[in-house]
């Protein structure tokens, strides 16, 4: 009995030593990762940290103005912000959602339908370019995952006045027609980096580091005098009703410098709201069209054959039977005006 006692007591003690030596395994080996992690490779833990709270987002660049010859903006950006949203951090459950689609204008659904068929993205746009009091609103909302980016939107003050010199831009701020598609590359700035950190809840705290600054595009000055232009475009479009005429261009050139002055056509488009727009709306007539000069060339034919001395005011010129051939091809006048001298109109 007594042999069968110590039996029992020596199995007790073996085992008691293999449990305090896996614990003292388990403590050495808990040590060994804790030196690793902190001394040895320290940048591990710190990387995995950045990797989850630390981005590179990105700052808009200005872009650059459209001004006229007095330096009056005819295209400028302003500041707005747009709604987006982290698929992987918002719940499509979250009792706010149905708030946050009515101040956006935008079904419930499909706000749940961004969250659900994306969730392998991290950034889906809800809403681009909303006015400064309906981003206040939706920041009050406070859901996580939801935040709001700074861009730019580009305005036209001279509105339909001066769209076909000036053309638009598309919601990407990238030129289209006119001037903004021609200067895209002289008015489009460099965009920014920045280092933001982000909380628990998805959103970015204040401050961070600039990784690079944006560059603003620059301005473009334009030979156009807005005064001038407004003027024509109104004596224009006058015209063009009084006479119900398809359509109409006007033009206004420095004689001594040849510059435009003003470039008006008719029909014409407001660039602020596309809404309804034709492609045939966005021809810029004075360009792209072609006409016979007719009278408007008669000054200048008339300054060169008295210049050359062989014709002045009172030298006949028989212009029977009204038209003449040239290559083969007759060009006509309105009628036969006979014989006439050079003051006949």
């Amino acid at each position: 009995m007594k042999q069968h006692g110590q039996k029992v007591q020596q199995v007790g003690a073996w085992r008691l030593n293999l449990v305090r030596i896996m614990f003292v395994l388990m403590v050495a080996g808990l040590c060994w990762r804790l030196a690793d992690i902190q001394v040895l490779n320290p940048e591990f833990l710190r990387h995995q940290g950045d990797a989850r709270h630390l981005r590179q987002v990105p700052i808009v660049a200005h872009r650059g103005m459209i001004m006229d010859r007095h330096g009056e903006p005819l295209a400028i950006s302003t500041p707005v912000h747009s709604v987006w949203l982290n698929p992987q951090d918002v719940l499509a459950s979250d009792p706010r959602i149905p708030q946050l689609a009515q101040l956006l204008g935008l079904s419930v659904q499909k706000i749940k339908n961004k969250i659900e068929e994306n969730q392998s993205r991290e950034f889906v746009y809800l809403k681009r370019r909303i006015t400064p009091e309906l981003s206040a609103k939706v920041k009050a909302l406070g859901i996580q995952g939801v935040a709001l980016q700074r861009e730019y939107k580009r305005y036209y003050p001279a509105g339909e006045v001066a769209s076909h010199i000036v053309g638009f831009t598309n919601i990407d701020d990238i030129g289209q027609e006119g001037l903004e598609l021609t200067y895209d590359a002289v008015l489009t700035g460099r965009p920014g980096l920045k280092r933001m950190v982000r909380d628990s809840r998805g959103n970015y705290v204040e401050g961070g580091e600039l990784i690079r600054p944006a560059k603003s595009g620059e301005n473009v000055q334009l030979s156009i005098d807005l005064r001038l232009q407004y003027l024509t475009y109104q004596a224009l479009k006058k015209t063009v009703a009084e006479h119900q005429a398809k359509s109409g261009t006007a033009v206004i050139l420095d004689t001594r410098t040849g510059e435009v002055l003003a470039m008006a056509n008719q029909p014409s488009y407001n660039p602020n709201n596309r809404a309804g727009l034709k492609p045939s709306d966005l021809r810029n007539r004075a360009v792209t069209d072609l006409f016979e000069p007719g009278s408007t060339v008669k000054p200048f034919t008339v300054v060169s054959g008295i210049k050359s001395g062989e014709f002045d005011q009172s030298t006949i010129i028989n212009t029977h039977p009204g038209y003449y051939r040239v290559s083969g091809h007759p060009i006509k006048d309105f009628r036969d005006y006979g014989e006439i001298d050079l003051t006949t109109l």
